[in-house]
């Protein structure tokens, strides 16, 4: 069935995450120390719903920058704003001060002021922001709070507004902190409460905390932007400073204006010669903000305008469309931002990288990558691992965000919050990756949980019917058709132009095409967006519409007439596309999922199922109807989706006569799934010549014809480090190497905890890495 680790490989993972932690301490440590006090800019900040480059607010949502300070919207616990910049890092003094403002107190108050010692396991800056753990120091009522020790504020529970300042000092082993709580007006003292802890408790991040009671911060939220607000209080917070040697102050770690960018390079085959597309993501903005963002290139020395671009309003996106791009040289970038202030002064915000020349002549290099459940955020192994690879390009596969990611969970609608609510999390990617698509072309497909979706079944663009938080499976979109737009935005902004750009149903965007860079053609589907819902077909019963348990149900029965899974237009697309063999010598089909129901086990160990309709095996004859029209183009098709690395060659009328597959490891695998046909008796024929289990000639649950080659089935995850959890589940990416001299195909499946320099075995899943030759993708077979 699996294997578990082994004593060894399990030393080498912790060995390798407490290495990197000492990395990132040494580095952090050569940072300078606040010796002297900063204070956050929101006095001079418009309101907008973004507090600036140095904070990271939970959730974004729930903020706003207001009248100077930064208030709380929601009543809910649990909300808190962390500084990015400034970490306590080491046992020293420290002096933190803010100013706080009662707004309005419901059923019980929750309190308001600082968390300190707020880390995760690995105490990375990004990760400990969304840790709800941490020591308290604030004021709660008629109460001055710090850690477990409360003392009287007078007439506390009538002011409205408090001056609060946390100070530590350092004794020995231990930390003396002591809160003060002074009139906001005349700075006459009020209170004070000291408590001792040992020093490695203030640790971690620094957050301002609205709420000091965590709660249940990943209930999911239906309702009309605010949430439930069932007790607590609302609060604002002006002038925070923070000083003293304890903190490590690291301006690197600043998250915008500038989020990131993404952009694309592609042969157009037309009078626009290559097109150059760069998009530029800010968070959410103001009305008094600029609104717009201005690139520039560097030639012959000097840097040159190309222009400025409008922020989308709704996604936040600036785009770049540049035709006859001089592809033959990398050319530096820089996306500049000018932040407009209350006082009419100006801070520019620089985003530089490169735009990478077309690598001809020689071998594409891809990374491809799938599915990051913030389990496992920031996933600094993969981004780590992708960085110093320095792919030609870079391929995300969908599932760049889960329901779950930040907690606080989702709004459904109105539009309006549901897209701060989607913002929010997806930042989150970007956050992980951006120095990966600093200087990569980056291709970036949304999927079902992009779009707040268990499952896409897209029928089109149709309105979904009847609601459902969970794996839908009900045809069309739940979201707002303005969301929707939003997350193909956010993802495909940058992206070759669209083939046929008219809109499916409710104007939903589309988003297929092709992008042909370094000699390889690039088919870009949307293997869900018009996909057939599983209410058209009668599964047997057992739960889920979705999910065959039953091992003696016919799937032959599910093959209706009229369903679909690319449509009629893809489907013409496919066609002119795998005939068109200007300006490159192989192809790839780019997609979310794999054309086969290559899974015998779902959600446990013990979760079989025969078949499984959100995978590309169904339904049957426009699966058979896809990969026919595949054939003639002789493309490797690269996915992700399923959380299962396979490698396997589709079969039509015989087995192996058709494309290869390569579904790629999540970035962070979250539900499992596994390949176990040889335990369950599933019959096969012509087990590849290495001989590794699970592996051959199969029948699979829809009676689809698939050769798997390669399988990377997980352990269950169970280690306490997000890092080890992610290896365990199989989690990893992979990195594709098109020769285009030799017509091949160089398939690599790393996993997650590994070093992709080092030239280890070990590093990747059984069965890889393997080279493909390019008739292979019709059936010219040589691998076996």
């Amino acid at each position: 069935m699996t294997t578990q680790l082994t004593r060894r490989h399990s030393l080498k993972l912790i060995t390798a995450g407490t290495l990197a932690g000492l990395a990132r301490r040494e580095s952090l440590q050569a940072e300078n120390s606040g010796s002297k006090p900063v204070s956050d800019a929101w006095a001079q900040t418009h309101d907008r719903v973004w507090l600036g480059g140095e904070f990271w607010a939970n959730p974004m949502e729930d903020w706003r920058v207001s009248e100077g300070s930064v208030e709380c919207l929601n009543a809910g616990p649990g909300r808190s704003v962390h500084s990015l910049t400034h970490q306590i890092m080491q046992n020293g003094s420290f002096t933190m001060s803010v100013t706080t403002t009662r707004l309005e107190a419901l059923k019980t108050d929750g309190g308001a002021g600082f968390r300190i010692g707020v880390r995760s396991e690995i105490n990375e800056h990004r990760s400990n922001c969304f840790v709800q753990k941490g020591i308290n120091a604030g004021w709660q009522g008629d109460q001055l709070m710090l850690g477990p020790k409360m003392s009287v504020l007078k007439d506390g529970a009538a002011l409205k507004q408090v001056r609060l300042t946390l100070k530590g000092a350092p004794q020995g082993e231990k930390c003396v902190l002591t809160l003060i709580a002074a009139d906001a007006a005349s700075g006459a003292e009020l209170a004070t409460l000291s408590h001792e802890v040992a020093a490695d408790q203030i640790l971690g991040n620094v957050s301002l905390a609205n709420n000091f009671a965590a709660g249940a911060v990943g209930a999911a939220k239906k309702g009309k932007g605010k949430g439930a607000a069932t007790g607590g209080g609302r609060y604002r917070f002006q002038n925070w400073t923070l000083e003293g040697a304890a903190f490590t102050i690291s301006p690197q770690q600043k998250f915008g204006p500038i989020l990131w960018s993404m952009y694309s390079l592609s042969d157009s085959r037309t009078k626009d010669g290559f097109v150059m597309k760069i998009s530029a993501l800010t968070g959410p903005l103001g009305a008094q903000d600029n609104h717009e963002v201005e690139l520039h290139i560097k030639k012959d020395g000097a840097w040159k305008s190309l222009g400025t671009a409008k922020l989308d309003p709704d996604a936040w996106v600036a785009t770049f469309r540049v035709p006859n791009w001089d592809e033959k040289k990398a050319a530096p970038y820089k996306l500049v931002y000018r932040e407009k202030h209350k006082d009419n002064s100006e801070t520019p915000n620089e985003w530089t990288g490169t735009i990478k020349a077309n690598p001809e002549g020689r071998p594409l290099r891809m990374a491809a990558l799938t599915c990051q459940n913030d389990y496992g955020f920031p996933y600094a192994p993969v981004a780590e691992n992708v960085r110093k690879l320095d792919p030609d390009l870079v391929f995300f596969s969908g599932d760049q965000i889960y329901e779950n990611h930040g907690g606080f969970g989702i709004i459904r609608e109105p539009a309006e919050p549901a897209i701060l609510n989607y913002l929010r999390k997806f930042y989150q990617h970007g956050w992980a990756f951006r120095e990966v698509m600093r200087n990569a072309p980056t291709l970036c497909l949304p999927d079902d949980h992009d779009v707040f979706q268990g499952n896409i079944w897209g029928e089109g663009g149709k309105k979904m019917d009847v609601g459902d938080t969970g794996a839908s499976s009900k045809g069309g979109y739940i979201e707002p058709a303005r969301m929707v737009n939003v997350v193909h935005k956010t993802n495909v902004a940058h992206h070759p132009d669209a083939f046929d750009p008219k809109p499916v149903l409710q104007d939903i965007s589309v988003y297929y095409g092709d992008m042909v860079y370094g000699g390889v053609s690039f088919a870009i589907l949307a293997d869900r967006q018009w996909k057939s819902g599983p209410e058209h077909v009668d599964t047997g019963g057992g739960g889920r519409a979705d999910h065959v348990p039953d091992a003696n149900f016919d799937t032959a029965t599910l093959d209706k007439p009229g369903l679909i899974l690319l449509g009629e237009r893809q489907e013409a697309f496919l066609k002119q596309w795998a005939q068109d063999w200007r300006g490159h010598k192989l192809k790839a089909v780019l997609s979310q999922t794999v054309f086969a129901n290559v899974a015998t086990h779902h959600g446990g160990p013990d979760g079989y199922l025969k078949a499984d309709l959100d995978s590309g095996g169904w339904p049957q004859t426009p699966r058979n109807r896809a990969i026919e029209l595949m054939r003639p183009a002789m493309a490797l098709h690269i996915n992700g989706d399923q959380h299962l690395t396979t490698l396997v060659q589709y079969g039509v009328e015989k087995q192996r006569d058709s494309n290869w597959s390569f579904c790629t490891p999540a970035i962070s695998a979250s539900y499992p799934r596994w390949w176990r046909p040889d335990e369950l008796k599933m019959p096969h024929t012509n087990r590849p010549k290495h001989g590794l289990p699970d592996t051959g000639e199969f029948i699979e649950g829809f009676g689809n014809k698939a050769y798997v080659y390669a399988v990377g089935n997980p352990v269950v995850g169970q280690a306490p480090n997000r890092y080890d959890k992610a290896h365990e589940k199989g989690s990893g990416f992979g990195f594709i190497t098109f020769d285009t001299e030799k017509k091949t195909y160089f398939i690599e499946s790393f996993r997650f905890l590994i070093d992709a320099t080092d030239g280890n075995a070990s590093n990747q899943f059984p069965g890889w890495p393997v080279t493909i030759q390019q008739a292979e993708n019709r059936g010219e077979n040589v691998l076996g």
